[in-house]
């Protein structure tokens, strides 16, 4: 399995405080089946003030130190990057890192707010060439009143990510429900760990596979966490992927709203 978001860097983020926890993590994913991490520590400006270039030096030294422990985990690049207006710009300079060098990235909402312009701002990343991976929509707070927005952004282009233990009940039946939701109406494209300690949010991907193949089958279940990430990693185009299962009533298509909404037509 390949995991597209994990805060495994020590000392760069709220994940690993340390080495240790972070060769802690590293074993625990491993184990679990995963071959793959994309390391993704925060991008908030004001509060985690890492870029591209400072990653990659923790990646190599992370990469280094697995190396000589005889863990075999394969570190990739990217960030969890929280949304901003000038996001666009931080894409095309290399301050923000893409997963793996890939068009594809992570975009991360506020957790309490819903941003006035996150659509447009998913847009003008589509429109230069990127794709948008939204993070953990199901654990928003504002996911309730604001459910059509991931809607028409999916039916736009732009990926959602599930958070492993949110579909797992790790997070409470809230999440638990959205995320449920989610996977059942085919809005979904992975799910990854955002794992950020090794006893309290570990690096576990197993039981979601199996969480999401008891609704949508194995063959969809391995996509969400080994076919489509693995088309991340190759920067394959999102056409050439597995498709979304468009399950519920509610996952038809949106295209023609959505370019209406961003552009005051609707």
């Amino acid at each position: 399995m390949i995991d597209l978001h994990c805060h495994l860097l020590p000392h760069i983020d709220d994940g690993a405080p340390d080495m240790a926890t972070a060769l802690a993590m590293a074993r625990i994913a491993v184990a679990d089946g995963i071959t793959v991490t994309a390391c993704t520590p925060h991008i908030y400006p004001g509060l985690y003030e890492n870029d591209a270039a400072g990653i990659r030096i923790a990646i190599q030294s992370m990469q280094a130190r697995l190396d000589q422990e005889g863990i075999p985990l394969r570190l990739v690049e990217g960030a969890d990057a929280h949304v901003v207006p000038e996001m666009v710009d931080g894409l095309r300079s290399g301050r923000i890192p893409t997963l793996a060098g890939s068009r594809y990235f992570l975009f991360e909402p506020p957790h309490h707010v819903a941003p006035p312009r996150l659509e447009e701002t998913a847009f003008n990343a589509m429109a230069a060439g990127y794709v948008p991976i939204v993070t953990h929509p199901e654990r928003l707070s504002w996911i309730e009143s604001h459910y059509p927005v991931f809607q028409r952004m999916t039916r736009a282009g732009a990926w959602m990510q599930l958070t492993a233990g949110a579909l797992t009940g790790r997070f409470g039946r809230r999440p638990q429900y959205w995320a449920e939701r989610m996977l059942d109406e085919g809005l979904v494209a992975v799910i990854a760990t955002d794992a950020h300690r090794a006893d309290r949010r570990p690096p576990l991907l197993a039981e979601a596979r199996n969480a999401a193949a008891r609704r949508l089958g194995d063959a969809e279940a391995e996509h969400l966490v080994c076919s489509r990430p693995q088309g991340v990693l190759d920067n394959r185009a999102p056409a050439t992927l597995p498709p979304l299962p468009a399950v519920g009533n509610s996952a038809r298509p949106l295209h023609s709203s959505f370019w209406r909404r961003l552009f005051g037509q609707a």
